[in-house]
């Protein structure tokens, strides 16, 4: 099993990717008038994310495997990245952690990168493939 670990927390690093704005229409937007949980603002937030080669943000290429959250709210995400060799391996866990933090209720982010089970196409949702042209 192939796992690299990279955590980034402490002060807030900046690190904010480039991309195109996000979208109005986010799949898992609730339409309700039920209050949003933790996590639920963990993924608002991860929707601002984006891989500066692709239009498509973080979490609709697949790219979190897991959103974990502890009493007292200390932020756990796993995710990958689209591989190994990825040209922004620093800059998009920077990100995830700087746009999780300014949460008002997140006290820290752990930010975890996997590479097992690797990245593939087929990891992204119909949102992202579409933003990407592959029908």
């Amino acid at each position: 099993m192939s796992k690299a670990k990279l955590t980034v927390n402490g002060n807030d690093q900046g690190g904010q990717s480039s991309g195109p704005p996000p979208s109005a229409d986010k799949a898992d937007d609730k339409r309700s008038d039920e209050p949003k949980t933790l996590k639920d603002k963990v993924i608002d937030a991860l929707h601002e994310v984006y891989d500066p080669e692709l239009p498509a943000n973080i979490y609709e290429l697949g790219l979190i495997y897991g959103v974990d959250i502890s009493d007292g709210g200390k932020v756990n995400i796993t995710m990958t990245l689209t591989s190994p060799a990825c040209p922004a391996a620093q800059e998009i866990p920077l990100a995830v952690r700087s746009q999780v933090a300014r949460l008002a209720e997140v006290t820290d982010v752990d930010v975890e990168i996997v590479f097992d089970p690797p990245w593939n196409p087929d990891m992204m949702s119909p949102i992202a493939k579409v933003q990407l042209g592959m029908f």
